[in-house]
């Protein structure tokens, strides 16, 4: 079957074809997770056309199927808390769990490790056998004293609840109250076991549960605080190779006082004030549009979502964000603008010559999905398909505003899946995370690590564009691709 111009009806096809492979039962359940983006009219009742990309999501991955997914830990102590610097994050249960979430993410800071700053520290309680017969609340109380001894300068705790605190009923809350009036500091306890929920997705909700309940939900420790009318949070933003400090300074540069940064680079002290905001803009709409909704119910801070991935969509995002304020804010956004323009342009006349045409296939977690698509198309690039791993049904109706009609669209992708796509859609590229980067580049296909910018970065803003053009074209231009044949192109 060779791909026609009917680009949505090869893909149908495709599906069909590669559900053949499953069993009956297996295959009616992923046959839900698999579609194409199909453009829509409007409706009779006012309802806008668009690209519908619905598919089932945020349902438990099936036994035995390869899934890529984390855990609720993962998303709690890996995304959401981890990179809270200024405190100490532990990993209550057994090493392991701890060990895999230890500095695996780029989340760029500044400080004195181990002085005023640990998010590339790993806490653990270390769980023995004897701990799940007699339970850990003694256990974990010692390590809290510990910790303030050894580190006066944390400004608070984290208590990352692994799968056998769930099992065997520790009341980690009870030792957080204790110890936090004890040490008169900031202790949050956090029930993410990595059991819980269909992904890391829940891990996310459960964290920013906790953030609303243990750090905003107390009396403010923030009330010297000077409140001025451009006063902004950026939520969601984790700082992956200096992202965050990319979209701060554009920020800061059309007027707008950046108060906090979660979780990138920030602190406790940040999070504590985030209600005092005017605004609270929105990176990665998944793991933390909880708390932006609770911000907007209980201390009525607006909240919006923004794309600083390619040109089009920065100068997209800093004007629907300048219309937020004033007349000088959108002034400054518009000489921000044009000062940039430039730069794009140069970057694009330097590689769009070397990726015009060039095919990419996205696999990845958060926003990146949908939100990178531009940033390829302002190359001349051309995203063939897209999927998530835990998202939900609102990120599906988003990505329907960056996809064209006939994209691949998957949610959940099983590893069969993903290398049959790959073989019969041949792109040119593929971005997605560090568990699928080494399959397919044995298939000889390019591949960029979208998770984490495979140790490059940032990606965020105008500067971190030209980083993403010239990544991406080290990736699908380097020679080295010549030297073998992909599986298919081999002699039988």
């Amino acid at each position: 079957m060779l791909e026609d111009e009917n680009i949505g009806e090869f893909n149908e096809k495709l599906i069909e074809e590669i559900l053949e492979a499953y069993p009956a039962k297996s295959k009616k359940k992923r046959a839900k997770h698999l579609t194409t983006a199909k453009v829509t009219e409007a409706g009779e009742e006012g309802e806008a056309a668009g690209t519908d990309c619905s598919v089932k999501s945020n349902i438990k991955s099936l036994p035995g199927v390869m899934t890529i997914r984390g855990c609720a830990y993962a998303g709690s102590k890996g995304v959401v808390w981890g990179p809270i610097k200024d405190m100490v994050h532990i990993s209550h249960g057994p090493v392991g769990c701890g060990q895999y979430s230890w500095a695996q993410r780029r989340n760029y800071y500044v400080g004195t490790t181990g002085i005023d700053t640990f998010v590339t520290m790993q806490f653990t309680s270390d769980f023995q056998e004897r701990d799940i017969v007699f339970g850990g609340d003694k256990k974990l109380e010692k390590i809290l004293d510990e910790i303030k001894v050894l580190f006066p300068l944390a400004n608070g705790v984290t208590v990352q609840s692994e799968c056998p605190i769930g099992l065997i009923g520790d009341d980690i809350e009870a030792v957080a109250r204790k110890k936090a009036k004890e040490h008169e500091t900031t202790v949050v306890p956090v029930r993410c076991e990595g059991f819980r929920g269909v992904s890391q997705s829940l891990g996310h909700h459960l964290a920013n549960d906790s953030i609303r309940d243990w750090v905003l939900e107390p009396a403010s420790k923030a009330d010297d605080f000077e409140p001025t009318p451009y006063d902004i949070n950026v939520i969601g933003d984790y700082n992956i190779g200096g992202d965050a400090w990319a979209s701060r300074h554009l920020l800061e540069e059309i007027g707008l006082h950046v108060i906090g940064s979660w979780a990138g680079d920030t602190t406790l002290a940040e999070m504590e004030r985030a209600p005092k905001a005017k605004l609270n803009l929105i990176h990665c709409y998944r793991s933390m549009n909880y708390i932006c909704r609770h911000m907007e119910e209980k201390y009525g801070v607006p909240w919006k979502e923004f794309n600083f991935f390619g040109p089009s969509q920065i100068a997209k995002s800093l004007r629907a964000i300048a219309d937020m304020f004033d007349d000088t804010i959108r002034e400054n956004a518009e000489k921000a603008i044009a000062k940039y323009q430039p730069l794009a342009d140069a970057v694009i006349a330097k590689y769009r010559p070397r990726l015009e045409g060039k095919k990419v296939m996205l696999y990845v977690g958060g926003l990146r999905p949908r939100h990178v698509i531009t940033a390829y198309e302002d190359l001349g690039m051309e995203v063939v398909g897209t999927g998530y791993e835990f998202a939900h049904g609102d990120d599906y109706k988003r990505t329907g505003g960056y996809v064209k009609d006939g994209t691949l669209i998957y949610d959940d992708i099983t590893g069969y899946e993903m290398e049959k796509f790959i073989e019969r859609k041949r792109p040119d590229l593929v971005g997605s995370g560090i568990k699928e980067k080494y399959p397919v580049q044995k298939m000889g296909i390019p591949f960029r690590q979208m998770h984490s910018w495979d140790y490059s970065g940032p990606y965020h803003a105008y500067d971190g564009f030209a980083i993403f053009a010239r990544d991406m074209d080290l990736a699908i231009n380097n020679p080295v691709w010549g030297l073998f044949d992909a599986p298919w192109g081999e002699a039988a």
